[in-house]
């Protein structure tokens, strides 16, 4: 609680900075359509320092590697039932995946071999995550919701990379990754607050359950969205090809080889007669 009330201070002071106009300029800042520029820009001006202590110092592989190893840690102690842990530790996990993308654009760093290393990490990240609920809901029939966590989740970030390889550009929806982890957080430290109660410890499943019901839901429906948009356009693009080759000119037809009559070089040209 002493960390949310932290976090929730430094909002207020933000929010206040840009209300008197004296907000910081902050630039190259991603947001997603849920948030909004203005929680991004928050974010951003939040990790400030340390982007700034990190900036060069710091490969953003490395960044990228620490928030799969706090994926990690966040499952193992969700499966533990050490439910306020896991919170912050994937909070945290989700800072420095917002972290290594910064460093990368600010130092001149980009490039497909670690954007590919960022991709897959998060994959695994969520998986390693995901499956800490798994072992913690193992008994209970709220596991079901926990798979249709982890196959929407896949499917959102599996279509739209199958679609950008095929030359769509897909981007946002309701439940991205950054979605998936407040949501996920959220509802983490709702069960978690409530698990302090030994009266009210019956609720901690049935929180935790319809939050992975509500990421499942909401994950398949980007999914779906993300299909049926790329769908649309690769399937506009064939019948526009299509129309293109039926309008194309024809070249005329070279004439048949019987036409063609090669005249031996040993054959003496004789030149036309002239009119009179």
């Amino acid at each position: 609680m002493f960390l949310l009330a932290t976090f929730c201070l430094a909002f207020a002071v933000y929010s206040v900075l840009c209300a008197t106009g004296r907000a910081p300029v902050i630039h190259n800042v991603k947001h997603n359509q849920v948030f909004g520029p203005f929680f991004a820009r928050f974010l951003v001006w939040l990790i400030g320092p340390l982007e700034r202590l990190l900036i060069g110092r710091v490969s953003p592989n490395v960044i990228t590697a620490l928030s799969l190893l706090m994926c990690g840690i966040t499952g193992a102690a969700v499966a533990l039932g050490h439910l306020p842990g896991a919170v912050w530790l994937y909070a945290f996990a989700g800072i420095l995946d917002v972290l290594d993308g910064r460093l990368a654009r600010l130092a001149d760093r980009q490039t497909p071999a670690g954007a590919l290393f960022d991709s897959v990490s998060d994959r695994w990240g969520e998986l390693c995550v995901f499956t800490g609920y798994v072992w913690f809901l193992h008994d209970s029939t709220w596991l079901l919701a926990v798979i249709g966590a982890i196959g929407g989740s896949m499917m959102v970030s599996y279509t739209r990379a199958r679609a950008e390889g095929l030359g769509v550009a897909l981007a946002g929806g309701v439940m991205q990754r950054a979605e998936r982890i407040v949501l996920v957080a959220g509802g983490t430290l709702i069960a978690a607050w409530y698990g302090g109660d030994l009266d009210t410890t019956s609720l901690v499943e049935p929180i935790i359950g319809v939050t992975m019901l509500i990421c499942g839901v909401a994950s398949t429906g980007t999914a779906v969205n993300r299909w049926v948009v790329a769908y649309r356009e690769l399937a506009r693009r064939d019948e526009a090809r299509r129309q293109s080759d039926q309008i194309a000119p024809i070249a005329p037809p070279s004439a048949p080889a019987a036409a063609r009559v090669r005249i031996p070089s040993h054959v003496r040209k004789v030149a036309p007669l002239e009119q009179h």
